[in-house]
C-alpha cells in the first residue's frame, strides 16, 4: 500500500465514532487471523530428549499413578 492510501485510509478512520473503530478493530483482527499461516506440527522425534534432567530421578510407576489421579479430580 502506498503511503498517500495509508494516510487517507488513516484520515477518514479518525472520522469514525469509538463504537465504529471497535467493530473495525474487531473485524481486522479476523482478517489478520485468516490470513495468518497454520504453524507446521511438530514432529515428535524433535522432542527427544526434552526435560531428560527433570525425568532423569523419577519412578516410572509412581508418575503414572500422579497422572491417573489428576484425571480422576478433574
Amino acid at each position: 500500500m502506498s503511503t498517500q492510501a495509508y494516510h487517507y485510509i488513516l484520515d477518514h478512520l479518525q472520522r469514525l465514532t469509538p463504537d465504529e473503530l471497535v467493530q473495525l478493530q474487531k473485524d481486522l483482527e479476523m482478517l489478520i487471523r485468516l490470513q495468518e499461516k497454520p504453524k507446521p506440527l511438530q514432529n515428535v522425534r524433535e522432542l527427544r530428549g526434552a526435560n531428560k534432567e527433570t525425568l532423569k530421578n523419577m519412578d516410572v510407576e509412581e508418575y503414572i499413578e500422579e497422572e491417573r489421579k489428576s484425571w480422576e479430580r478433574e
